[in-house]
């Protein structure tokens, strides 16, 4: 396992490198246009960008600005934002907090809810608690998110007062305001999540083992939760790690509709703003956390199924 790992990381040099090129080759290397005269804006002269051409290296020759856009991203050297003139890792890591406080325990509950009624599904398959449940996620599925949001804000901030409408508050309070978008963030998710674990469950019922088992005289509980739940792992667990990056960047309709201060935010009003720096450097972050969540997902395969072999 230590082997494989090690060689896995390297394995992942490369990779940076290739998606760092992409990252310049869209932000800085003048695909979207010139970005001295981006960041000068309706003021910029010709004498004016050719002088921050200089200052900010563009005259350069491509590898080495190349070059020192890798070093400063892999040093976590974002630079500042272009409209609140912030070092942009202090803004990543000031909004992580908000973003995290949501996204994690929403997702955390969500997934045991769909694992659990999938596995509910699948000891009932072709009954009617099985085909209520799937009618019900396909409707949750079918609702619009922006309905979810507005009747949680509605019913239950605004006429029942269980929750607050928007904002949020550091430390202990934050329960209280990401306690109701945890519940929109659940209500989208558990449909699509419902039918995905159903399938995978459903899979491995149907194989030769869990006839051979049910033979044998294995109790369905022992089957349904030491055999099927095991095999349908891998599925699960693809589907599990690759989201997780995703809960990085935050919830970005429920930010922005309850006023969460977090990455989800930050992302949008830096596209509105148009703030180059900061999506390049969450474009950045968000693509070194997949190819971690990929080395993640696979070495918990060999954790979960033996079969698979570390190559």
């Amino acid at each position: 396992m230590t082997a494989y790992i090690i060689r896995r990381l390297i394995y992942t040099i490369p990779l940076v490198i290739g998606v760092s090129l992409i990252v310049w080759a869209i932000f800085d290397s003048g695909v979207l246009g010139d970005p001295a005269a981006t960041q000068l804006g309706k003021a910029a002269t010709p004498e004016s960008i050719a002088r921050l051409h200089e200052q900010l290296g563009y005259n350069d020759p491509a590898y080495v600005r190349f070059g020192n856009f890798l070093w400063k991203n892999v040093t976590l050297d974002f630079g500042r934002s272009r409209n609140y003139k912030v070092n942009i890792i202090e803004m990543i890591v000031r909004g992580m907090g908000p973003s995290l406080s949501l996204t994690v325990p929403a997702f955390a509950i969500a997934t045991l809810i769909a694992v659990s009624l999938a596995l509910f599904c699948a000891a009932f398959r072709g009954k009617f608690v099985d085909r209520f449940l799937l009618v019900t996620a396909i409707g949750l599925m079918s609702i619009s998110s922006l309905v979810y949001v507005v009747i949680g804000q509605y019913l239950l901030a605004y006429k029942a007062g269980m929750f607050p409408i928007s904002g949020y508050e550091r430390g202990p309070g934050a329960v209280a305001f990401v306690a109701l978008p945890i519940l929109m963030f659940i209500a989208l998710t558990i449909g699509p999540d419902l039918r995905f674990y159903r399938t995978a469950m459903l899979e491995e019922v149907r194989q030769d083992y869990v006839r051979t088992a049910k033979a044998k005289g294995v109790s369905a509980n022992v089957v349904l939760f030491k055999h099927v739940l095991r095999n349908a792992m891998i599925p699960v667990l693809t589907r599990v790690v690759v989201v997780l990056p995703f809960l990085f960047t935050g919830a970005l309709l429920l930010e922005m509709y309850f006023s969460i201060p977090g990455l989800g935010g930050m992302i949008v009003d830096g596209v509105l703003r148009d703030d180059m720096p900061v999506i390049r450097a969450i474009t950045f972050i968000s693509a070194i956390l997949y190819i971690v969540a990929n080395l993640l997902t696979d070495i918990l395969y060999t954790i979960v199924d033996p079969r698979v072999r570390l190559a």
